[in-house]
């Protein structure tokens, strides 16, 4: 009788999350712009939502946003996945709680604090230079760069943990150089780790809203900020349509994302036997 009952509860907990979703995505194919009568099925507010230039801006945009700083958090991530792992004890739990403040933050407020930090420095530069300095593509970049590091460091620390340090030490052993045997030897164990967090920050900068909204400025704009505009309007059918893209491609990720880790689980459980 429990277990029913916590099925059942968890079934209208699921139902409550994704009925409006699924929603969503049916009304998108509605060949009426009402969001209560279903009037046929069609596909033109995909094709409509493909020819406006706004929304196809907005895309390149957010892709290419989401691109360079999954790229360079990546990079830097996994720099500092390194070298966390490498400290003390005391150094690294003091260091490990600043990296998960990010990650517990409302990103309001992180959106809030960068574009203060950026127009202080703005003002700055503005002081040095004569130029009058906006919030821009490089600020949007940048601040999506710092809020998805702490992401990919969480994702490549636990194959860290989980590496034979004597690998290491025995290609230096065996006269490897330093760098070579971290490309040989670490670089592949932790690989998997690495593309997690690559794609972990691809899919949280596609989807972010708030720290966009305050570091974009007035010349660059997401999907996010675009569909926030266009809702103070009316919602349009292309709304419906371009949802559904963003959900689809977000779960698609999130798959691939699981998929990984369940095979490289399995992997290492092999290994262990």
């Amino acid at each position: 009788m429990k277990r029913m009952l916590s099925r059942g509860y968890m079934a209208l907990i699921f139902l409550f999350l994704y009925a409006p979703i699924v929603v969503l995505m049916v009304f998108s194919f509605n060949d009426s712009k009402s969001r209560t009568v279903w009037a046929g099925f069609t596909g033109k507010w995909y094709i409509e939502l493909f020819s406006d230039k706004l929304i196809i801006s907005s895309l390149y945009t957010t892709l290419a946003v989401a691109f360079l700083a999954a790229v360079f958090a990546t990079l830097l991530g996994t720099a500092a996945a390194i070298g966390f792992y490498n400290m003390k004890k005391l150094p690294k739990r003091v260091l490990l709680t600043v990296n998960n403040i990010p990650v517990m933050n409302p990103d309001i407020i992180t959106g809030v604090s960068l574009m203060i930090l950026f127009i202080f420095f703005g003002s700055v530069y503005t002081a040095l230079s004569g130029e009058k300095f906006q919030l821009n593509f490089f600020t949007l970049l940048l601040a999506h760069i710092t809020f998805n590091v702490p992401y990919v460091i969480l994702s490549v620390l636990p194959k860290l943990r989980q590496l034979d340090q004597n690998l290491y030490e025995a290609a230096l052993d065996l006269g490897a150089r330093s760098f070579y045997a971290f490309r040989k030897v670490i670089l592949p164990e932790i690989f998997p780790g690495i593309v997690t967090g690559f794609i972990m920050a691809f899919t949280l900068s596609i989807d972010d809203f708030a720290v966009s909204y305050f570091t974009a400025g007035t010349k660059s704009s997401t999907l996010a900020m675009t569909i926030y505009a266009m809702t103070k309007r009316r919602v349009s059918p292309e709304i419906n349509a371009l949802s559904t893209i963003l959900f689809l491609s977000v779960l698609i990720l999130l798959v691939v994302v699981n998929i990984r880790q369940s095979r490289d689980l399995k992997k290492n459980t092999q290994t262990d036997y």
